[in-house]
Formats: C-alpha cells, structure tokens, sequence
C-alpha cells in the first residue's frame, strides 16, 4: 500500500517536473496524442482516491495519533479535487500550448497538492514506514 502511494507521488511530481520543462519550450500547441498529454493523463489517474487512500495506509500502519490526521486529510482530498478539475480542464483543450501549461503550473492548487503531498511524505518517512518517493521535496 505505502509503495502504491510513492509510486502515485512520483507519477504527479514527475508530470510537473515535466511540466516545468514544457512551458520553457515555447511550443504553440499539441495535437492528438502527446508526450504532454500521457504525462497529464497520468497525474489524473494517481489524483483519483489520493486522499482516501492515505487515510487507509495511516490506519493500516497503526500511527499511534491517527486520528489527529482527519483535517490534513480533508485538506488533501479538496486540493487532490482542485488539482484533477484544472489537469482534465487542460487535458480536455484541443491544443496544449507551454503558454497553457506555464499557467497550470502556476495554479495554487497544484502547489498546494504539491507541498501536501511532500508534508505527508515527510510525515509517514519519520514514523519510518515509506521509502522516499522523489529527492524533489
């Protein structure tokens, strides 16, 4: 389960590494299948049930004060939720310029997943029961 998670991490933190390499590019836009596109498709898969599945890998790992991580889960599913909304509203335009993507990089809502997702990290890394998902954090 907690591999799962670092598999998911890595698969978001990948597509905005990627993302950041894009919007550089000055590309006018894509059409049909793209790299862009496979790495935003991705992301949205891993979004999907983010939250709920962290809820279930700190009460399968037994961390003695669960219960105190309720909030920050809810916190996490509103901006796993924000964050999918902007990527399949990107994915769903018919050309994806760097332009787009440069904007989508910037959204708050990205960042804030972002930094969730390096909060928990850390957080489960210290009770010593996930292995580190990127050197990005």
């Amino acid at each position: 389960m907690l591999k799962e998670l670092s598999d998911r991490c890595s698969v978001i933190e990948e597509c905005y590494e990627f993302m950041l390499a894009y919007a550089g590019q000055g590309v006018p836009g894509d059409e049909g299948p793209s790299q862009i596109r496979d790495f935003l498709s991705r992301a949205s898969q891993a979004l999907g049930g983010l939250a709920d599945a962290y809820g279930a890998a700190i009460h399968r790992e037994k961390i003695d004060t669960a219960e105190r991580y309720t909030a920050f889960l809810t916190v996490l599913e509103r901006d796993a939720e924000s964050s999918l909304a902007v990527i399949e509203m990107v994915l769903a335009q018919p050309r994806i310029s760097s332009q787009l993507i440069d904007n989508l990089n910037a959204s708050i809502h990205l960042r804030a997943l972002l930094t969730d997702l390096f909060l928990i990290d850390e957080i489960l890394k210290s009770h010593g029961r996930v292995e580190t998902s990127s050197g990005s954090h």
